[in-house]
C-alpha cells in the first residue's frame, strides 16, 4: 500500500526539477498523477513512465488551466492533490533598478497568479470529493531577503505565500488543506542554467546555506509527499520550510 493509493494528483511544472521529482515519488506511492506541464516531449514520456496522463497547459492562461481540469475531470473524475509547482526566474528579473515592467509582469504571471487560477478552480473539485491536500511552491525567499536580487520572483513568492495561509485557514473545516513549500536553493535545470551564467552569483547562494551544498529534487519531493498524504493531516497554512538551515543562519563558515 502507498500513501496516496486511490488519489489523484496534478503536478504543474512537473516535466522537470522539483516537478519531474515529486511525480515520480508520487507514481511509487500510488497516485494517479497528472503530469501538466508546457513541455510536450519530456510531459508526454514522464506521464508514460509513471503510467499517467500528460495534459498540456499554460498556468498563467485561466482559459487553459480551466482546459486543464476539464481534462482530469473526464479521465479520472475528480482531484485529491495539487501541487502548484510551476514557476520562472529569468535573467532580466534581476534588481528592481534594473528590472523592466514586462520582466516583471511575466514573472508574477507564471509564479503567482498561476496559483490564484490553479486553486480557484481546483478547489471546487477538492470540495467534491469531501477535501484534500493543495501545496503551493513558494521559496525561502518569502521569508528572508534574497541574497541575489530578484525582484518580481521574492515578491510572487511572498504572495504565495501569504494566498496559501489565506486559502488554509478559510477551506480548513471543509477538508481542505493548503500550505505553501518553501524550498531553499535546488540542484535543477533552472538553477544550473542560471548559475552556470554567473559563478559569482552561485557562491554568494551557496555560503548562506549551513548544509553547504543545494538540495537535491528528490530531497524536497519527499517533503511534498509528506504535505499531500494522511501524514500531515494537521499540517494546514503553515510556512513549511525546506531550506538545509537557511532560514536559521546567521552566517555560514566555509
Amino acid at each position: 500500500m502507498g500513501r496516496l493509493d486511490t488519489k489523484v494528483a496534478i503536478i504543474t511544472g512537473a516535466a522537470s526539477g522539483i516537478g519531474r521529482a515529486t511525480a515520480l515519488r508520487f507514481g511509487v506511492e500510488g497516485a494517479k498523477v497528472v503530469v501538466a506541464d508546457l513541455s510536450e516531449k519530456e510531459g508526454a514520456e514522464l506521464a508514460k513512465e509513471i503510467g499517467g496522463t500528460f495534459v498540456k497547459v499554460n498556468v498563467a492562461d485561466e482559459e487553459s488551466v480551466k482546459a486543464m481540469y476539464a481534462t482530469v475531470v473526464a479521465t479520472y473524475g475528480g482531484v485529491d492533490i495539487l501541487f502548484n509547482n510551476a514557476g520562472i526566474s529569468p535573467a532580466d528579473d534581476d534588481s528592481i533598478l534594473t528590472t523592466e515592467l514586462d520582466a516583471w509582469q511575466r514573472v508574477q504571471d507564471v509564479n503567482l497568479t498561476s496559483v490564484y487560477l490553479c486553486c480557484k478552480y481546483g478547489i471546487p473539485l477538492l470540495l467534491e470529493r469531501g477535501g484534500g491536500s493543495i501545496i503551493n511552491t513558494a521559496s525561502f525567499v518569502a521569508v528572508l531577503g534574497s541574497a541575489t536580487s530578484q525582484i518580481s520572483y521574492t515578491a510572487s513568492k511572498g504572495g504565495v505565500l501569504s494566498m496559501s495561509r489565506e486559502l488554509g485557514v478559510q477551506f480548513a473545516r471543509q477538508g481542505i488543506r493548503v500550505n505553501a513549500l518553501c524550498p531553499g536553493p535546488v540542484n535543477t535545470p533552472l538553477l544550473q542554467e542560471l548559475f552556470a551564467k554567473d559563478p559569482e552569483r552561485a557562491a554568494r547562494r551557496l555560503v548562506h546555506v549551513p548544509a553547504g551544498r543545494f538540495a537535491e529534487p528528490e530531497e524536497i519531493a519527499s517533503a511534498v509527499l509528506f504535505l499531500a498524504s494522511d501524514d500531515s493531516s494537521f499540517v494546514n497554512a503553515s510556512t513549511f520550510l525546506v531550506d538545509g538551515g537557511i532560514h536559521g543562519a546567521y552566517v555560514t563558515p566555509l
